[in-house]
């Protein structure tokens, strides 16, 4: 708990929920009648609308990015370090605005809400959705709000993949993406990961067909393997020698199945941490949207083509020991940004942290993010 809030804090925030009654069809065919949508905003919308950053959450992120709830908040938003006054999204020049996207579990309308047909958990009846489902709520999002065009809209990893569908979905409806962290589409072996997690819940006993609330237990088994198995994936071999090496807990030799090492041990509290947060239903939605992203599909897999669309200006940023998002997956898109003439900037970040580093403040990453957003600022205000 802060005995007092960081001058470069957002400070005390209040989340909102906004009903819309407005009926989407999916994706998938299906149709939500009405959904709600949990948003948080930070810094002041100016008068014609101008300074508006929208910012798309990655797998397990949710709508509160910056500042505390209230003063007994241990911890901040996930993403504290990079919005705030004097921050790179600095809040004295930006009105920023995250929300917790359609399917999650941090008070939007998912898995475990009510269906209104029904007045049961939609539980695993809940639609399979889409990044361009959620870039479709996040435009009515902003109709709500009154923004015609974002300023940048901004993500890292699945958040990424966000911004990239918002400049080919609503091409005149912003003027800066940011795609941090991030991919085209996944690779077969990120696909394989998925589904790996997935077996993981759907193969506890308690998950029960995905209907556990009916019967009032959590697959937190399945959910803490998932999560261990994906956590893995986000940090590098370096950062995890470095972090715990082959330190041993009772610095000899057990003999036995338990968590011997630091690192088991540090998994294992990872993941229970989770299962005790998260939803599974929502798990196995998020990974499936990660696996169905795909913007060149629809253009015979010519990722150029569908870049076409574009009429923004691109920030594409990678790590240099992101495995799971590797750099030639970013380098693979900006590739195509300049085949189909759009403007881009790419920077490639040296950083131990792995797949991780995009939620970690290192000086080069802050310097480069922070320098693009002063521009998009200058444009602002011009």
């Amino acid at each position: 708990m802060p005995d007092s809030l960081p001058p470069d804090s957002v400070g005390i925030v209040t989340p909102e929920t906004l009903h819309f009654d407005t009926p989407i069809t999916l994706a998938c065919g299906q149709t939500l009648t009405e959904y709600d949508l949990v948003v948080e905003t930070y810094g002041t919308l100016n008068g014609d609308a101008s300074n508006a950053v929208l910012i798309c959450h990655a797998l397990s992120g949710h709508h509160h990015a910056a500042g505390y709830h209230s003063l007994a908040d241990r911890k901040p938003g996930w993403w504290d370090s990079c919005i705030g006054p004097g921050k790179p999204i600095d809040t004295n020049k930006f009105f920023v605005v995250c929300l917790n996207n359609l399917g999650g579990c941090n008070g939007s309308t998912g898995p475990s809400s009510i269906d209104p047909c029904t007045g049961q958990p939609f539980g695993p009846d809940f639609p399979v959705v889409t990044v361009k489902d959620w870039v479709h709520t996040q435009a009515a999002l902003a109709d709500r709000l009154g923004i015609a065009c974002w300023a940048a809209v901004v993500g890292g990893s699945l958040g990424g993949m966000q911004a990239l569908q918002w400049s080919l979905t609503y091409p005149d409806r912003l003027r800066h993406a940011l795609i941090i962290a991030s991919t085209p589409r996944l690779s077969a072996q990120n696909i394989a990961f998925n589904e790996v997690a997935r077996r993981a819940i759907t193969s506890d006993p308690d998950f029960h067909a995905g209907r556990y609330q009916d019967f009032g237990v959590v697959p937190r088994r399945g959910l803490m393997l998932a999560r261990m198995v994906g956590h893995i994936t986000y940090l590098s071999d370096a950062s995890m020698g470095e972090k715990f090496g082959r330190e041993l807990r009772e610095q000899v030799y057990q003999f036995g199945y338990d968590a011997e090492f630091q690192v088991e041990s540090y998994l294992r509290y990872q993941g229970e941490r989770f299962s005790e947060s998260f939803d599974a239903n929502t798990y196995l939605l998020m990974t499936k949207a990660l696996d169905y992203f795909d913007p060149a599909y629809e253009f015979d897999n010519d990722l150029a083509r569908a870049l076409q669309q574009a009429r923004c200006q691109f920030l594409v940023l990678s790590f240099s020991t992101d495995w799971r998002f590797t750099p030639a997956r970013s380098e693979e898109l900006v590739k195509a940004m300049i085949a189909a003439k759009n403007r881009v900037s790419y920077a490639e970040i040296d950083s131990p942290w792995g797949h991780d580093a995009f939620l970690i403040p290192s000086p080069r990453y802050m310097q480069v993010f922070g320098a693009y957003m002063d521009r998009v600022a200058r444009e602002v205000n011009k």
